[in-house]
């Protein structure tokens, strides 16, 4: 139909000039023309084909009305057929039929379900009756491997407990139970056997082990068999547990406390057979205190070992190794406190003797594990080669704790005190009763001077210097353990002392000051100490050894404890000189015997003071803390004075005469005090006097104003010789209001004073 080919328009247009030409009328009636003639040409071509194609059309026309037919006569079935559906009474009997279908094939399946699982607990229930009928029968391992077997059918999962779980079926719980009593049954008749097989002496001479063993009306049952089952039943463990005890409490204990030899036999009591063996314990005679021979107790054990291997574990492996591990921890604990540690040397020189032990402990373990006694593999399992191989550490942790005790003894025992006796006629040939006990006085490193320690202080530092002697022979590790001892030692003076003599310190006595020098000692000593030791120290040492960290410390500490009995002279001496009522109305006999009271008082102090400190303190110590203790005691008395408002003339005398009282009771003590300096030049003592004690001269001029007329005291603040002395204006200006009478004289003196202040 070639008719049919598509129309271009552009090919019934004229040629335009141009494409974008547009269209005139004569050009669309020309296209309309051209578009009738070629539909024209399409009919004709139609209509031909049709004429050519008449008998196909005919018969695609025909067939298409037989599918009409059919489609509607299977419409009409269909109707008729849901029309028939659609009744409701047949529908109700279609359903319950098929209900009842779906019922019976359930109930079916159920049964079969019940019934099979019925069949699996008869089965069940059979093979529990043929443990305990295997068991009367003596079939233990038989016994042991169908309880095994039925332990995952019933339900058991880790162990024998079990639990009762929410919506289990009560034959569930009674198929357990059962079970669970089967196991319980074949355990205790295993053990019951076991006991029979093996039986120990109650004198602990003798352990017998029975190839055949009887228990619960079985006779003959050997002793393989009933290990076997307790493999296979998974409790070799609990059935070996009171067997082990009895060996390490009745062969081991002895071997390794007493030293007892073993020997082992088979004895025949039939013919052919030999119906059991017996290890033999012979007690050793070792003299109490004596040590047990290494090698006669790693030979016994050893032997021991051989007889559990060879007639109770009957070589086999698996077994040795949990009775290994039922009795190794508590025989390796046993050798190790019992003998290892009582063999470690008390001496570094003996280090060397300890390698045979050494070698005789690895040896003995090598054995125990050929026999699988111990495993090859774990480390855990070498406890006693892990301690022989580290003897130099035990060797330091036995040494320091011994140090540190006898350092802890000899600070817990001393006593701090001195007799004066001794004291005074150091170093006088008369004091040789006393030499035995106390050795003088010690001289500083980094002093000139000397002074008296306790006799706890020098014994530490002789152990110190002992215990560095030895770090400087050691090997490193345990020379680094020493030298941290002698720290500790050093250090347990700061921790012991303070707390022991708590009570002391907080009084004035001879113990505060030894205390004191003590601490001066350590920390002089501690200056010394590495210079003196480092170069003979081992490498690992001498990198980090140091002792000068300490020396502040107890430097410190000795400035705390002297400032704190300074405090408390100072307290007692304030307390007295309260007594006075501040030198009130001194005209007064009764004021005057308490003011003579106080000054007494503070006189007693300072030469009670004076007595305890000045044999023992250093002497630039006791001169700068007497020299303060003075300092405020004159300082009190002339502020009191100087606070007086109105003085009589009688009063004036009364006042002077205290304070040359004063002067007199501590004339000794300031004549020690200042009459020789630290290196023991004579030097003139009452410009020294002034000199150290400043307010010792501010005292002693105001004992010479209270007698003075008053033009002399204005010539003396005018000429700046009070001045020299700490007055102030106003001190001098109000001495002189208290002492005369308001006068001419006495403004002009006042005015005066006022302006050579200005």
């Amino acid at each position: 139909m070639d008719g049919f080919d598509k129309i271009s328009v552009g090919d019934l247009l004229p040629v335009p000039e141009s494409p974008s030409s547009p269209l005139w009328a004569p050009d669309l009636r020309l296209l309309i023309s051209r578009l009738d003639a070629h539909s024209l040409k399409i009919k004709s071509t139609v209509r031909s084909f049709l004429l050519s194609h008449q008998e196909d059309l005919s018969a695609i026309f025909e067939q298409c009305a037989d599918v009409a037919y059919n489609s509607e006569r299977i419409s009409e079935e269909i109707s008729a057929l849901l029309t028939l559906i659609s009744d409701q009474s047949m529908e109700a009997d279609v359903g319950r039929i098929v209900r009842q279908i779906v019922q019976k094939k359930r109930e079916a399946r159920e049964t079969a379900e019940v019934v099979e699982f019925v069949e699996a607990v008869l089965e069940l229930d059979r093979k529990l009756g043929e443990i305990r009928s295997d068991m009367k029968n003596g079939r233990l391992v038989e016994a042991a491997e169908v309880l095994m077997e039925l332990k995952g059918a019933v339900g058991v999962r880790v162990n024998v407990d079990y639990e009762v779980q929410l919506g289990e079926p009560t034959v569930y719980t009674i198929l357990k139970q059962r079970w669970s009593d089967c196991f319980e049954e074949i355990q205790e008749m295993l053990v019951r056997f076991m006991e029979n097989a093996v039986q120990f002496e109650q004198q602990g001479t003798a352990v017998h082990v029975k190839y055949h063993t009887s228990a619960d009306g079985i006779h003959g049952l050997e002793l393989c068999t009933v290990l076997k089952a307790m493999d296979v039943a998974g409790m070799l463990n609990y059935g070996l547990a009171k067997t082990a005890d009895f060996m390490v409490k009745y062969v081991f204990t002895p071997v390794v406390n007493l030293g007892s030899t073993v020997s082992f036999r088979e004895v025949n009591e039939e013919l052919g057979h030999f119906p059991e063996a017996v290890l033999d314990l012979v007690p050793a005679n070792v003299p109490e205190g004596n040590k047990i021979e290494s090698e006669r107790m790693y030979a016994a054990l050893t032997r021991i070992v051989e007889f559990i291997n060879k007639f109770l574990c009957f070589h086999n492996g698996a077994w040795m190794c949990v009775f290994g591990r039922l009795t190794w921890p508590t025989l390796s604990n046993m050798i190790i406190s019992n003998f290892l540690s009582k063999m470690v040397p008390d001496d570094s020189s003996k280090l060397a003797e300890f390698q045979k032990i050494r070698k005789l402990t690895v040896e003995f373990e090598g054995e125990l594990k050929k026999a699988v006694y111990i495993s090859s593999f774990d480390v855990k399992d070498e406890k006693l080669s892990n301690y022989v191989n580290n003897v130099e550490e035990h060797f330091a942790s036995r040494k320091r704790i011994s140090i540190l005790a006898k350092a802890r003894n000899i600070l817990l025992e001393s006593c701090f005190s001195i007799p004066q006796d001794y004291i005074n006629t150091f170093p006088d040939i008369a004091c040789k009763e006393f030499d035995a006990e106390f050795s003088g006085p010690v001289f500083l490193l980094f002093s000139s001077e000397k002074c008296f320690v306790s006799e706890a202080s020098k014994q530490l530092m002789e152990l110190v210097h002992h215990v560095l002697k030895d770090v400087c022979l050691l090997p490193p590790k345990v020379a680094l353990e020493f030298y941290d001892t002698a720290r500790n030692a050093i250090c347990l003076y700061e921790a012991i002392i303070p707390v022991k003599f708590h009570r002391q310190l907080d009084s004035i006595n001879q113990a505060a000051v030894l205390i004191h020098n003590d601490c001066i000692y350590f920390a002089q000593e501690t200056l010394s100490l590495a210079f003196q030791y480092r170069e003979f120290f081992p490498c690992l040492v001498k990198e980090i050894a140091v002792f000068i960290d300490l020396s502040p410390k107890f430097q410190l500490m000795a400035e705390e404890v002297l400032q704190q009995q300074i405090q408390l002279v100072i307290k007692n001496l304030e307390q007295a000189i309260d007594g006075a009522n501040g030198f009130q109305n001194t005209h007064q006999i009764k004021q005057f015997e308490t003011s003579t009271f106080s000054i007494d008082q503070v006189s007693f102090i300072l030469e009670k003071v004076r007595i305890i400190w000045e044999p023992l303190l250093l002497h630039s110590a006791y001169e700068k803390s007497m020299a303060m203790i003075l300092e405020v005691v004159f300082s009190r008395i002339t502020k009191e004075i100087l606070l007086l408002d109105d003085m009589a003339a009688e009063e004036t005398l009364q006042l002077q005469k205290l304070i040359h009282m004063l002067f007199e009771h501590l004339s000794s003590l300031l004549d020690s005090l200042l009459a020789t300096d630290p290196r023991g030049r004579p030097q003139d003592a009452h410009n020294n006097r002034d000199r150290l004690i400043r307010r010792i001269r501010k005292l002693r001029k105001l004992a010479e104003l209270l007698d003075m007329p008053l033009k002399s005291i204005t010539e003396a603040w005018e000429s700046s010789e009070l001045a020299e002395c700490d007055f102030t204006s106003s001190e001098v200006s109000d001495f002189i209001r208290a002492i005369f009478t308001d006068s001419p004289l006495r403004k002009e003196c006042l005015l005066r004073v006022g302006i050579s202040h200005c």
